[in-house]
């Protein structure tokens, strides 16, 4: 998939792959116009990437390469064991989770996940969890308090599923007890955007110790399109909308309502799956490694008064 504003990053890197095989072919030294053109590409790169507009990040964080949840899972942890059913309903597949390994530390990994063709975005539900994922990741957080084992969560939806049978099974009061079981566990919680945080659907696991988010992700009580269609009843004003709604990482740090960015490979985290994992194992340890060294009580303590706090204008 190719973004707009990725075409000339392409065309660049097209000629270049035209000249070295021309060079290749007809043995002539053009090492020198490698070297050149290669830099350009860089260049342009790390231009095209620092000033991206705010729907240009929500596009990034939609693209079909990105890891998933799972794919992250996978990545950073050694025998992953996913668990499922919320013991009263089913088990929902657009909710993932279970017990793995990072460095011979046991942790408790949840998250929404999407379906990369037709027949896995059905199963997952294009990562919009019913009520069912939403107590199941709520069984699988007291399982991982019971345990002292503490928990990381994957964001990534367009939302909880909105359906008629999902709110008469309760979808409000399952969101609702889950921000407020959340915010009494006593293990460390991190919680981390990968890519769409829409609503209540992405703050149903989202409330942790530290929140954080990807460099190319957005995080909002409502996606670009669906405030378009609500302020000017059209999808055309996606990008005036993306602006409005200030989603980025940048922003939601800038404004207080996460903890930190997490950088992605350059191009995105699609680019480079791989470093990413990488990077973002770095990031979990770390972090789980300064949340460990608070006593429970006044990490919970804090947590509340971090998200007691958010939106509270003071006059001056």
């Amino acid at each position: 998939m190719l973004l707009d504003f990725e075409q000339p990053i392409v065309a660049l890197e097209g000629k270049l792959k035209e000249m070295k095989k021309l060079a290749a072919e007809s043995q002539v030294d053009v090492t020198e116009a490698v070297k050149a053109l290669e830099e350009k590409i860089k260049t342009l790169k790390k231009e095209t990437y620092a000033n991206l507009t705010r729907w240009q990040r929500v596009q990034l964080s939609r693209h079909p390469d990105r890891p998933y949840t799972l794919d992250y899972i996978e990545g950073l942890s050694t025998r992953f064991i996913e668990l499922h059913g919320d013991r009263n309903v089913s088990d929902d597949k657009a909710m993932v989770g279970g017990f793995g390994e990072i460095n011979g530390r046991t942790i408790m990994f949840i998250g929404q996940q999407k379906g990369r063709n037709t027949k896995q975005r059905q199963l997952r539900n294009f990562g919009m969890a019913n009520p069912e994922g939403y107590r199941k990741a709520l069984r699988l957080m007291k399982m991982a308090e019971k345990f002292n084992k503490p928990i990381v969560t994957f964001i990534d939806t367009p939302g909880a599923f909105p359906g008629m049978e999902a709110e008469e099974r309760g979808q409000g009061e399952a969101i609702a007890r889950n921000l407020k079981e959340m915010f009494m566990l006593k293990v460390p919680v991190i919680c981390i955007i990968i890519g769409e945080g829409a609503s209540g659907g992405a703050l149903g696991i989202a409330i942790g110790d530290r929140v954080l988010m990807l460099e190319n992700t957005w995080y909002s009580v409502i996606s670009p399109e669906s405030c378009s269609s609500i302020l000017w009843r059209s999808w055309n004003y996606k990008e005036q909308a993306a602006e409005a709604l200030k989603l980025t990482a940048t922003d939601m740090l800038k404004n207080g309502l996460i903890d930190g960015i997490i950088k992605e490979p350059l191009g995105g985290a699609h680019t480079e799956p791989e470093k990413m994992i990488r990077i973002l194992k770095k990031n979990i340890l770390k972090t789980l490694t300064e949340l460990e060294a608070i006593p429970a009580e006044e990490r919970t303590i804090q947590r509340i008064e971090k998200f007691s706090a958010m939106g509270v204008v003071q006059e001056l």
